[in-house]
């Protein structure tokens, strides 16, 4: 691999020569070197380190949470690719912007051959319509795409342009890779040039609040450090004041939502109270709806819990009320011990599965008739047709239970329990 790639950054400039603008845009990665994390894509010999090496052909997608250098990334392989760089943002352009950057690409190549690197940054925020107008142009060779998302690209991509890229997958960055990155901030030039100091300890607290976003933790390191005059130190109590309150990444309607979910649901039906306590706390944290929340307790109830321990049911759905009662804050208490009970009760799902059998009977099999000894009989004509003739009264006659059939015909043996 080039050493180009990994060389060390430029000497410092004095501090009195520091760039402008947000402190997470003046650190952005010139050259590898300075990339944080990503190592399973960064590694040597692996797949992005590859393409840096070389020329890029290949359209990309860069899956990932905010802040772990998919704009970064796009950026180095422009540079290393020498293809003409296009950042475009689905958040400020729509599609007719979109055509008139694409003909402005196929013309480019037409006139000095030199291909356009098109960097769509939140690409999920269009629809699959939208999407379609990037296919001709990368079938053509006109742009090589990358498009930038957070959301799950299965979901919020079409498939023909999934076909033509290939993902990678971003990793939030580790709590020591936010601190080696805090601490070059502190000391670069382009960064805070040595104005403050702080300790490794509070770096990590910085990093430990970041959850894996290097702009977040930039951000706040930024907001600390104007808190403190020229040549002092970050403490504890700056800190508190610069984060006042985490911000939990969390989007109420997209794949974490249903993460979070899915960790809450799979904590309690392994009856880890611990993990049920620790994942809906951070769903109420991060704002979830309360109303969500009680509706999936209240499945797990008969989900998971079922026959096994039927109070459960009750209990989720006095939760659901005493939530509806008591509102913020007092109510969340009650949709915590909800799923504390759960978590410990016994687990059943007998009449889940049952159900679910049933109904692929009732989709598979001819819809037969309601036996006759099981139909009621309040007119003369039904009785003379035989409505309720051969019915017997269970409480008057105990061998009906075992003697007496209810399924139609065609499913007389049929068992959907089996004890």
């Amino acid at each position: 691999m080039s050493s180009e790639l990994f060389d060390a950054p430029e000497p410092q400039a004095p501090a009195e020569s520091r760039c402008v603008g947000p402190l997470a845009e003046r650190m952005r990665p010139r050259t590898l070197f300075e990339v944080a994390g990503q190592a399973h894509l960064l590694g040597p010999d692996k797949l992005l380190a590859r393409l840096l090496e070389g020329e890029l052909t290949q359209s990309l997608i860069l899956w990932g949470p905010p802040g772990v250098g998919k704009t970064t990334l796009a950026r180095l392989l422009a540079a290393r690719s020498l293809l003409r760089f296009v950042p475009f943002s689905a958040v400020l352009s729509g599609i007719k912007e979109v055509r008139e950057v694409m003909a402005e690409s196929a013309a480019t190549r037409q006139r000095s051959g030199v291909r356009t690197l098109l960097f769509v940054d939140e690409i999920h925020r269009f629809n699959k319509a939208q999407q379609d107008a990037f296919l001709p142009f990368v079938e053509a060779g006109d742009i090589v795409l990358i498009g930038a998302t957070t959301e799950n690209p299965s979901f919020e991509l079409n498939g023909a342009l999934l076909s033509r890229a290939r993902v990678l997958v971003l990793q939030p960055l580790a709590p020591d890779e936010l601190v080696a990155l805090l601490a070059r901030a502190l000391e670069d030039g382009r960064g805070l040039g040595g104005r403050v100091r702080a300790s490794r300890d509070l770096l990590t607290r910085i990093a430990h609040a970041s959850d894996g976003d290097a702009r977040r933790a930039l951000n706040l390191l930024e907001t600390a450090a104007a808190l403190v005059r020229d040549g002092g130190e970050l403490d504890e109590a700056t800190l508190a004041q610069a984060l006042q309150r985490k911000a939990l990444a969390y989007d109420k309607s997209g794949e974490e939502h249903y993460n979070l979910a899915s960790a809450l649901h799979k904590s309690i039906r392994n009856s880890d109270d611990n993990a049920a306590t620790y994942w809906i706390t951070r769903m109420l944290e991060a704002g979830e709806d309360r109303d969500f929340l009680a509706r999936r307790l209240i499945r797990i109830a008969v989900e998971d819990i079922g026959l096994a321990d039927p109070f459960a049911l009750r209990i989720a759905l006095d939760g659901a009320d005493a939530w509806n009662r008591l509102g913020t804050p007092e109510g969340e208490l009650a949709l915590v011990q909800v799923a504390v009970y759960l978590a410990r009760a016994k687990k059943s799902n007998a009449v889940y599965k049952a159900y679910d059998a049933a109904r692929e009977d009732v989709q598979r099999t001819a819809a037969e008739p309601v036996p006759l000894h099981l139909r009621n009989a309040p007119t003369r004509l039904m009785r003379e047709a035989g409505y309720g003739a051969g019915y017997r009264y269970a409480h008057d006659d105990p061998a009906a239970k075992d003697e007496m059939k209810c399924l139609p015909p065609s499913l007389e043996d049929r068992r959907y329990f089996t004890k």
